[in-house]
């Protein structure tokens, strides 16, 4: 057999170093020599006036705790019929959206927008499904036959209701409100919108197209600084664009007028 090696310090005389605590018969009375860090642990007496505290706070309190758990009952099942009817609503609604955007891709645009007195038109599906992702595709097509038509208030009001997560879509719903200033001759308020445009999630495929508008809508604003940034920036952030020849030709013309 194995010998352990001889420390000179035995089990023994190791547990004669510590300091042993000595436990109580009664389980309940308090240990001695132990730190009381808990009271509520440490102290049964301590607990039970806590628990009766409690009891008392609930007693008292019982028609308010009552009903703020009636108000976060409600909630949550409000919440949760809600987000069912909408999404209802939301089906609903593509249904019904269905005719009307084939009138609109047949370029039958008074039928996309005002209906065929069978199936309902875009703007009756933005208004009585407003919140929907329907509604909101609703206001796209709507504001797009609207600029179609030459009705650009009614256009630049659609297309302000609507948003998508899809930049590209986006970004091609702030230059057709863009066009729509244009056309009621705000080049200044176009111009900002081609920006905004040209600038959200910017790419070297739809941005330099929307800088030239922007530039153009500068020159028509009197702008010819502003226009000169468009046509540089379409020169230097994308050299390979198809728009670099117009913007150089452009900004030579604007440049040699000064």
């Amino acid at each position: 057999m194995s010998k352990i090696p001889y420390t000179g310090k035995s089990q023994q005389a190791r547990q004669g170093q510590q300091t042993v605590q000595q436990v109580p018969a009664d389980p309940l009375a308090p240990a001695e020599n132990l730190p009381a860090e808990n009271p509520l642990l440490e102290d049964p007496d301590a607990l039970a006036a806590r628990l009766a505290e409690s009891e008392e706070f609930v007693r008292k309190n019982r028609n308010l705790l009552l009903g703020a758990l009636a108000v976060l009952v409600l909630a949550i099942v409000g919440g949760f019929g809600y987000y069912t009817w909408r999404n209802q609503q939301d089906t609903k609604a593509q249904a019904a959206m269905f005719q009307a955007v084939n009138y609109w891709e047949a370029d039958s645009l008074k039928q996309a927008v005002k209906g065929d007195g069978k199936a309902p038109g875009l703007t009756t599906i933005a208004n009585d499904y407003s919140g929907t992702k329907a509604a909101n595709l609703a206001n796209f097509y709507a504001g797009v036959a609207a600029l179609k038509q030459g009705n650009f208030k009614e256009a630049l009001d659609y297309l302000e209701d609507f948003s998508s997560n899809d930049y590209l879509v986006q970004s091609r719903a702030y230059a057709l409100m863009g066009d729509a200033q244009l056309e009621l001759n705000k080049p200044k308020e176009a111009a900002d919108l081609y920006a905004k445009a040209a600038d959200h999630n910017a790419n070297e495929y739809f941005s330099p197209g929307y800088l030239l508008k922007e530039a153009t809508a500068r020159e028509l604003a009197k702008d010819s600084e502003g226009a000169l940034k468009a046509y540089n920036r379409i020169i230097e952030e994308y050299p390979l664009a198809q728009e670099v020849g117009e913007a150089r030709q452009f900004k030579a013309r604007l440049e040699g007028s000064k």
